[in-house]
């Protein structure tokens, strides 16, 4: 008998790859913009078509069509409060979202039947994925894999609506940002796959985002902490849920372009080259969806920091670029940067919290964050010295920064933001034509 599979269960560090790996398993996912037009399905289906020649038997995860999921927050807007999305009603909303997948799936499955192979389109539920948590914001907690290993030993294709689950109710329920990147990562593990294949409209990982800069260096291998850097600070290839599930069960992950054949990257444990002379830096990220918060208080009589935090999670929010006023100061002020565009249910919470207590919530949507990403960049304090200098140079205003090992991130004013990528791109030398360190 087939057993669910639990999410949250690594191996052993040092035990090599997870046993129970089923030979000549793949999972594909295929992105909204390679999905777009009728036209990018059958050429999809013809993909998965010459990777069943080769002898792969695979399982697909599709997301929803082109700018699908915006389409359906617009009209969820018509039956919201204020006109926010996606509202207040955050189980019908999931119901909402959760069809531009299941479309997808459903078509992907008929062009795949044109083509003479069988296929089979399931919801997240019905493939098997259950999730837990907040009504737009799940996570997957375990996967029954046997409806989709019955259809591969019948010889079946499996195409699986990706972003969605359902939790104990039955309800089903969206995972957020990145949800299908999320799914094909979770599928491979639970399924025990080979590897995962992430297609996307682009080739590979590159040093920095092809629609900003005109000679970006294509990245062969990225180390999955690395990738999970550049993930969560903008590059939008790959979700960073994705990367660290990948990394968490050791499944090995490639990103590949949907439009033409090419090496892409491979997401890896370590470096492919000596430590000591692989580059510092390895790519340049930016992230237009971001807002700069700060909270002022000066009657609050208390540290009010956990209270703000607390909504933030609750609201499924993360948070970056942390700065606050310690206790030795009269008025409390906390600054941070945080999703823009999932902020406003966070926002009316934080009012009221900060309201109660005399104080005040400033909200400034008018910045973006670039971040260069790397590894070991505390030991090189020059790299954030030469990133702040070049900003300045160019006459780019920063605000808030932060420093760790593998980043150093700054806001700047959002229209400038691809400009500050441009910059930062040329100061470290990443262009297409760079060879060695």
């Amino acid at each position: 008998m087939r057993t669910s599979q639990t999410m949250a269960r690594p191996a052993a560090a040092g035990t090599g790859p997870p046993r129970g790996r089923r030979p000549g398993l793949v999972v594909h996912k295929y992105g909204g913009s390679s999905l777009a037009t009728p036209e990018l399905i059958r050429h999809a289906a013809g993909r998965v078509g010459a990777a069943r020649a080769r002898g792969e038997r695979v399982v697909l995860v599709v997301s929803a069509q082109g700018d699908t999921t915006d389409e359906l927050l617009a009209r969820a807007r018509h039956f919201t409060p204020g006109g926010a999305a996606p509202g207040t009603n955050l189980r019908e909303a999931d119901q909402l979202l959760a069809t531009g997948e299941i479309a997808s799936a459903a078509l992907m499955a008929m062009a795949l039947h044109t083509r003479g192979t069988r296929a089979l389109s399931l919801t997240g539920g019905q493939a098997g994925v259950r999730a837990l948590g907040r009504h737009g914001s799940g996570l997957i907690d375990r996967l029954a894999p046997g409806r989709i290993l019955g259809l591969l030993d019948a010889g079946v294709v499996p195409v699986v609506a990706g972003f969605q689950g359902v939790n104990s109710s039955g309800d089903t329920v969206t995972l957020g940002r990145g949800g299908s990147d999320t799914t094909a990562v979770a599928l491979a593990v639970g399924l025990g796959a080979e590897r995962c294949e992430i297609y996307t409209d682009v080739a590979g990982v590159f040093s920095a985002d092809p629609r900003v800069v005109a000679a970006p260096r294509l990245l062969p291998h990225i180390p999955v902490d690395v990738m999970a850097e550049m993930a969560f600070t903008g590059a939008r290839v790959l979700h960073s849920r994705a990367v660290e599930l990948a990394a968490l069960h050791q499944m090995p992950t490639h990103v590949l372009s949907s439009a033409t054949e090419g090496p892409g990257t491979v997401i890896t444990g370590t470096y492919e080259t000596a430590l000591e002379t692989a580059p510092v830096v390895t790519a340049v990220t930016h992230d237009t969806d971001v807002a700069r918060v700060l909270v002022r208080c000066a009657g609050a009589g208390r540290d009010i920091a956990p209270d703000v935090l607390r909504v933030l999670a609750e609201h499924a929010l993360p948070v970056d670029l942390v700065a606050r006023s310690g206790p030795q100061e009269e008025e409390f002020r906390m600054g941070f940067s945080t999703r823009r565009g999932e902020l406003c249910g966070a926002r009316d919470a934080l009012e009221r919290l900060v309201g109660a207590l005399g104080g005040e919530l400033r909200v400034d949507e008018e910045v973006g964050k670039v971040t260069v990403v790397g590894t070991g960049l505390l030991n090189r304090p020059e790299c954030t010295a030469r990133m702040l200098s070049a900003l300045a140079d160019a006459g780019i205003p920063t605000t808030w920064i932060l420093t760790t090992q593998m980043r150093a991130s700054a806001l700047v004013p959002a229209e400038r933001l691809a400009e500050a990528v441009r910059v930062l791109h040329t100061a470290f030398a990443l262009n297409a034509a760079r060879v060695g360190g």
